[in-house]
């Protein structure tokens, strides 16, 4: 007879879901109607993913992590449920590149202080679990600007 395995709710797993599926509605509202106003994107992603797509002298400049801006000029930006592609300018290049969720690090709009940051989880029971890191700032009406908070999961994590 099997070990019973005891069931638990993996909150970490959940809540990096949840964020990446937030990277994929914000994405599809820019593919789909552009940039609103001020808001723009640095999006940091490991170079070393295997699903990632780039120039390969894009990759021998940046073999571990390169970090995008869809701000003044891109093209073609299509969402997928797995990941997102663009043509992004390098210096007159215009260069593709896709990029899955799973190889984001951090997805920034410095315009109203919001980001996300993912980091990965050390457990040697599923190497390919992450555990989320989010950074959300919310600038006030009047006075200072608030400090940013980072919310880690590994505390709740087992």
């Amino acid at each position: 007879m099997e070990e019973e395995v005891a069931r638990s709710i993996d909150y970490g797993k959940l809540m990096h879901r949840a964020m990446r599926g937030l990277i994929q509605e914000i994405l599809g509202d820019v593919a789909q109607g552009g940039l609103p106003g001020e808001h723009h994107f640095f999006i940091t992603f490991d170079t070393n993913h295997p699903d990632v797509e780039l120039a390969d002298w894009l990759f021998d400049r940046y073999p571990d992590e390169m970090t995008v801006v869809l701000q003044h000029w891109f093209q073609n930006l299509d969402v997928t449920d797995e990941g997102f592609s663009v043509v992004l300018n390098f210096g007159d290049n215009p260069e593709p590149i896709y990029v899955p969720y799973d190889a984001i690090r951090t997805f920034v709009d410095p315009s109203v202080e919001f980001g996300l940051r993912f980091e990965a989880q050390e457990d040697e029971e599923d190497d390919d679990a992450e555990a989320p890191m989010a950074e959300m700032l919310e600038p006030e009406e009047d006075g200072p600007r608030p400090q940013a908070e980072i919310v880690s999961l590994d505390q709740f994590r087992r």
